[in-house]
């Protein structure tokens, strides 16, 4: 068993001779058993780094480890909802179901599948083409738990989800987390909703990793303060953002020592903290869990 879920160096993914880069120089490790969020602005590269997770994409540069062997060999061993949750629209939910147990003999949990189709109150023989949004949500995310993955891949599973479904669909799989050990990695545009399940971070932006680690860790490597705006005597520090409002400046910072005499500090919030590096580009990466170990290394 590796103790390692996820681990990048130098990925990279161009699609195409002369397409784009939805990734460059990604260097991140994420240790198994976390609750992850994956947050970052539309076209950031968070679906293209899930897919590349799922082993559904190749990347052109780098190197990609899940569960401690490549990606295609981990597939057995991992789920992956994907944003759009593709089914079979002419079968059933219960042949859905089926499939899903067919697909991964002597892994498939029916009673986990059913419970999150039972939740929602769904005839097993309606047919997918005939459910709605958040009723296709359901059956996607009952075949990725079904599975008992060890790696669990969702690509925005709560947008199309009314709060009371999110709100319980979100408890499934936080007692999926707790009772086996599932790593989760779940991408969201919403960090609000993020903030209380998870317990790691990886914020993507123009395709790169610009913070990765323990939330905890982040938040406490950073401070909120205020004080007088024609003081420079933040210059010590490492400025993520800072604004000016009348006489007061107030500014998220990386403190490198003791903060000036006569300025507040405050906690970020995870939401303040990420709204911060996506609005300066420049702000200087941050990942607090280490890049590589032993164990890749060998």
């Amino acid at each position: 068993m590796s103790d390692t879920a996820i681990e990048a160096t130098g990925l990279g993914k161009r699609f195409g001779r002369r397409g784009g880069r939805a990734l460059h120089d990604c260097a991140f490790r994420l240790p198994t058993g976390r609750v992850c969020a994956l947050v970052g602005p539309n076209g950031a590269g968070k679906s293209t780094l899930l897919a590349l997770a799922a082993g559904l994409l190749a990347p052109t540069d780098g190197r990609l480890r899940v569960l401690g062997t490549s990606p295609a060999a981990a597939r057995p061993r991992v789920g992956y909802v994907a944003q759009d949750k593709p089914l079979y629209p002419q079968l059933t939910i219960a042949e859905i179901l089926r499939m899903g147990a067919d697909l991964n003999p002597g892994h498939w949990d029916p009673a986990a599948a059913e419970h999150v189709v039972a939740g929602g109150d769904l005839e097993p023989g309606t047919r997918i083409r005939s459910l709605s949004g958040g009723q296709r949500t359901r059956v996607a995310l009952a075949l990725a738990l079904g599975k008992r993955p060890e790696l669990l891949l969702l690509d925005e599973p709560m947008a199309d989800l009314d709060p009371l479904a999110r709100h319980e669909l979100m408890g499934t799989l936080m007692a999926q987390a707790a009772q086996y050990g599932t790593t989760i990695v779940m991408s969201s545009h919403v960090v609000a909703e993020l903030e209380d399940s998870c317990d790691h971070l990886l914020l993507v932006g123009g395709g790169r990793i610009r913070l990765a680690g323990e939330i905890d860790d982040l938040l406490a490597a950073h401070v909120r303060v205020t004080g007088a705006a024609d003081s420079d005597r933040l210059d010590a520090h490492a400025v993520v953002e800072s604004r000016v409002t009348g006489r007061q400046l107030t500014a998220l910072i990386r403190p490198a020592g003791p903060l000036p005499a006569g300025w507040r500090a405050s906690a970020p919030t995870l939401e303040e903290l990420v709204l911060a590096h996506l609005r300066n580009p420049e702000a200087p990466v941050l990942t607090t869990a280490p890049a590589a170990t032993e164990e890749s290394a060998a």
